[in-house]
């Protein structure tokens, strides 16, 4: 199994295995709404098996960032749109990641929104707003009878990004955000039928796919998670309990029939992320890079060994928009710049060469 071989993931049918992490940027404004640079900024990365996009919030209330983009307005559904169309002229294929931000925000940053999450524990640090960085704020718990409207937003959303001509969704359930939030117990201590046990901890995710598929159908559906990540307080420290959840999760999501799993882990080889790939029966992506950048040998290796299905890479996709054929060849990599990650304009965007011959 190579990495440069075509691989099926739902209805996509992707040239190569190299998919492109969702990668925070934060170039779509105040309005929420993707323009010509993010167009351009994607398209010159077409070469890649699939690229998945920056987290995209599904609703005001769950925007996490100042100037990310959304999946509510019809100026944004426009402006991925325009996304899409620039990504298929170039023959790639492009899902949205639809993302809410859960106790990831700030009423300075959503519009003055209630910051909502499983329970009202606040992530200990500060976020970047409009008005300037600000200590996280204590979430808002959601009432039982509120999360079907999330499941709606989540719904909404994806509709919304098939409307666009994205290719299809990625649901976020990792990284810290709400979906992961209801899957830990550290951030979730709820009591109701979505708290204690594993089972219940993992249902929102569960009935958040379960919903989505309905509406956009299984083949346009992807997932991402990242057990054991401990970013952004929400915290996986036991094994066993983190093994059951996730079980818990994967048990429920398998007969869906999902486009994919994506794993964010740093040991694919383990037995953690091989039970959750054998339960899951479909196509799995593994992402082993984020405190280390994943390299063109470890990005081989988890093929030739048969580790996974696919490999996703941020930051080599980020200042590479050749990667593919830079990796294929063996040629020397550009080096991403991180002073530029989350600033404005091309620098460190779209301005990254691509091999002259």
């Amino acid at each position: 199994m190579s990495l440069f071989t075509p691989l099926s993931v739902g209805a996509l049918d992707l040239p190569n295995r190299l998919v492109m992490a969702p990668l925070t940027r934060l170039r779509s404004g105040k309005d929420g709404v993707p323009g010509p640079l993010v167009a351009e900024h994607y398209r010159q990365r077409a070469s890649l098996g699939l690229i998945v996009t920056e987290g995209t919030y599904p609703s005001f209330a769950g925007q996490a960032y100042a100037h990310q983009p959304g999946l509510v307005t019809e100026e944004q559904i426009a402006g991925w749109r325009r996304v899409a169309e620039a990504v298929h002229a170039d023959g790639g294929r492009i899902v949205a990641q639809v993302m809410h931000s859960g106790r990831v925000s700030h009423p300075a940053t959503n519009g003055g929104r209630d910051v909502v999450a499983p329970s009202a524990i606040a992530i200990d640090g500060e976020t970047h707003t409009y008005e300037g960085k600000k200590p996280y704020p204590v979430p808002r718990a959601l009432d039982t009878d509120e999360l079907p409207g999330i499941i709606d937003e989540f719904v909404r959303a994806s509709r919304n990004a098939i409307d666009a001509g994205l290719d299809g969704v990625e649901l976020h359930s990792a990284n810290g955000y709400l979906l992961h939030e209801f899957l830990a117990p550290s951030s979730n201590q709820r009591t109701d039928a979505y708290g204690g046990s594993p089972e219940n901890r993992a249902r929102l995710v569960a009935e958040v796919a379960a919903a989505v598929v309905q509406e956009i159908g299984a083949d346009r559906v992807g997932i991402r998670i990242s057990p054991e990540h401990n970013v952004q307080d929400v915290l996986e420290a036991d094994p066993e309990e983190t093994r059951a959840t996730y079980a818990a999760l994967l048990d429920r999501l398998a007969p869906l029939g999902l486009a994919y799993l994506s794993i964010l882990h740093k040991d694919p080889a383990g037995p953690l992320v091989q039970d959750l790939r054998a339960r899951f029966g479909g196509a799995v992506l593994v992402n082993t890079g984020f405190s280390v950048v994943t390299t063109r040998e470890e990005a081989l290796a988890i093929l030739d060994d048969g580790l996974a299905d696919g490999v996703v890479v941020g930051r080599p996709a980020l200042a590479n928009p050749d990667l593919v054929r830079r990796w294929q060849e063996d040629r020397p990599l550009n080096t991403p710049d991180p002073k530029t990650f989350y600033t404005e304009g091309p620098s460190g965007y779209t301005d990254y060469p691509a091999l002259a011959n």
